[in-house]
C-alpha cells in the first residue's frame, strides 16, 4: 500500500511513460479511438472475470490496464487538443460533487433509495432527455435490461412488493407456455423476452445482480463438464464416444468435485 504522495508519483510516472511511448513505440504511435476501443471492452470483461474468481492480485492487474487505457484516451484528446487527463479528472470531480448535493450541499438524504432518487433528477437537470440516455446501446441485454430497471425504479417507477413481481414472472409463464402449444414462433419469442425481463427484475428486488449470476453458473458448468472430459480421455474416449448415461453418471460424481 502506498501514501497520497506515492499514489500521485505513481500516477505522473504513467503520464510520463505514457508520452514516451506514444512518441516512441511504432504500436502506440498507430492507437486511435477506434482502435483502442475493442481493447478497453475486452478488458473490461477481463476485469469483471477477475471479480468472479475473487482473485485481487488479478483484479489489481487489470485495473492497471485499464488505468492505461484511460491514460491513453486522454493523451489522444490532449494531441486534438480538446481535452487532457486533467480535464478529465475535474470533469468527473464537478459531476460528482453535483450528484451528490447530501454531501457537498445542503440536501438530506439518509437512505440509499433516496440517493438514487435525487441521482436521476439531477442527470435530468444536466440536459439529459430520458432517464434511460445513459444506458450504452451496445450493452448486452441481460446487462442493459437491469439497467433500465434500475433507472426506471430510481425515478419511483416500480413494483412495492417482492411478491407482485413474483405473480408476474409466474405469469409471463403462463402466456410463454400457452404461445408455445400453439407453436406461434414470433409469439414465443416475445414472450419468452417479457419472461426474462420479469426474471431480471425479480432478481433486482433479490439485490442479485444477473450477469454475474449467469457468469458464475457457466463457470460451474465448465468445470462439472471438463471433469467428464477428463474421465473420457483417462479411459481412452471422447465424449462424443460415451453414452449420455455415462456422462450422467459423471456428472453426479463432478457436481460433489465442483458444487
Amino acid at each position: 500500500m502506498t501514501n497520497r504522495k506515492e499514489q500521485l508519483q505513481a500516477f505522473e510516472r504513467l503520464l510520463d511513460i505514457m508520452e514516451d511511448l506514444r512518441a516512441k513505440c511504432p504500436w502506440d504511435r498507430k492507437q486511435t479511438f477506434e482502435t483502442l476501443r475493442p481493447l478497453t471492452i475486452e478488458e473490461t470483461y477481463e476485469l469483471g472475470d477477475a471479480i468472479l474468481d475473487q482473485d485481487l492480485n488479478e483484479i489489481k492487474n487489470e485495473l492497471g490496464d485499464l488505468l492505461l487505457h484511460i491514460v491513453f484516451y486522454a493523451k489522444l484528446g490532449a494531441e486534438k487538443n480538446v481535452f487532457d487527463i486533467g480535464d478529465v479528472a475535474q470533469q468527473i470531480a464537478e459531476k460528482l460533487i453535483f450528484r451528490h448535493p447530501h454531501i457537498y450541499g445542503d440536501t438530506v438524504a439518509e437512505d440509499e433509495e433516496t440517493v438514487k432518487k435525487n441521482w436521476e433528477a439531477l442527470k435530468l437537470k444536466e440536459g439529459k432527455k430520458s432517464i434511460f440516455s445513459g444506458v450504452p446501446k451496445g450493452l448486452p441485454a441481460m446487462v442493459k435490461a437491469q439497467r433500465i430497471q434500475h433507472k426506471a425504479a430510481g425515478v419511483g417507477f416500480d413494483w412495492k412488493e417482492t411478491a407482485d413481481v413474483w405473480h408476474k414472472v409466474q405469469e409471463e409463464l403462463n402466456e410463454f407456455y400457452l404461445e408455445s402449444s400453439k407453436n406461434n414462433q414470433e409469439a414465443m419469442e416475445a414472450e419468452f423476452g417479457d419472461i426474462l425481463f420479469a426474471l431480471l427484475n425479480f432478481a433486482r428486488f433479490k439485490h442479485i445482480d444477473a450477469d454475474s449470476a449467469l457468469e458464475r453458473t457457466n463457470k460451474k458448468f465448465i468445470k462439472r463438464f471438463q471433469f467428464i472430459e477428463a474421465a473420457a480421455e483417462k479411459n481412452g474416449k471422447s465424449v462424443a464416444e460415451m453414452t449420455l448415461d455415462e456422462m450422467e453418471s459423471l456428472w453426479q460424481k463432478s457436481k460433489k468435485s465442483n458444487p
